[in-house]
């Protein structure tokens, strides 16, 4: 019996192993947005559209933060 890395050198092995892993992780998203259907995505593309649902006017200083930013100063 032979081996399969036999011939082989460590880095020509790594770079296997590395592709192998890419297509692996390739093809399991896809198939996650094939079978989700992309719902998650849009969920995320409304929840961070501007004054999407909540009436939210964007980013605001408020006390808090302003305290944060007065301590955080250098």
């Amino acid at each position: 019996m032979s081996d399969k890395t036999e011939g082989r050198t460590p880095v020509q092995g790594r770079r296997a192993f590395l592709k192998g892993a890419l297509a692996a992780g390739t093809a399991t998203t896809v198939a996650a947005v094939v079978v989700g259907g992309g719902a998650p995505v849009r969920e995320a593309e409304a929840a961070a559209a501007p004054g999407a649902g909540t009436g939210s006017k964007g980013y605001r200083e408020s006390e808090h933060v302003q305290d944060y930013y007065r301590t955080a100063r250098l």
